[in-house]
């Protein structure tokens, strides 16, 4: 028999997991619009290589935006991982750098195409496509936890080359290059 206290504990909990926490103003922070960190990934956003059965969706990434940057921000780099895929050797969804400084959004699909007008540099994911390559977990899953990570950086748009893996490119912000990170979580399963 649980006592009052306890009741009223496990309430509390229960509520305070099901908010997101509070983000001080002026901090650093990244999202997807329209969508709140932890939610489920629209299917249009899933991979379609046609070679994966588990890949059932348009390949389509998901419209973001960030704020407050550092103020010595040069690029930025956005990564997206899960950490579960691959049984556990993980999977790099995205890795994009060479963001300008100025720019601060990105509209949806315009990460999933060859970049345009110097707004990123496309780096090589685990499948090897470069940009956006959505998520495609094995069917029957729980949904697996996916997760962005925007670096603010010193380095300039143009100083790494296309095509670099997410391991090369945070060798690449070592030595003090990583100003400050946002991350964002989200959830799929089909």
């Amino acid at each position: 028999m649980k006592t009052p206290a306890a009741a009223l504990s496990l309430v509390l909990l229960a509520a305070c997991a099901t908010k997101e926490p509070a983000v001080p103003p002026g901090a650093f922070r990244v999202s997807w619009t329209g969508m709140s960190d932890n939610s489920i990934l629209p299917q249009k956003s899933a991979g379609n290589l046609k070679t994966n059965p588990n890949c059932l969706g348009d390949n389509v990434s998901p419209p973001v935006q960030w704020s407050n940057a550092p103020d010595k921000t040069r690029s930025f780099v956005i990564l997206v991982d899960d950490q579960a895929g691959r049984a556990g050797l993980g999977v790099s969804h995205m890795v994009v750098y060479g963001i300008p400084a100025n720019v601060t959004s990105f509209v949806e699909g315009e990460l999933s195409s060859a970049p345009q007008g110097g707004r990123f540099v496309a780096g090589r994911s685990t499948p090897g496509p470069t940009g956006w390559f959505g998520p495609c977990p094995p069917r029957g899953n729980a949904p697996q936890h996916y997760v962005m990570t925007m670096i603010a950086t010193t380095l300039g748009p143009s100083e790494l080359a296309p095509g670099l893996t997410r391991a090369e490119v945070l060798k690449a912000l070592e030595g003090g290059k990583a100003l400050s990170a946002a991350s964002y979580a989200f959830r799929y399963a089909h």
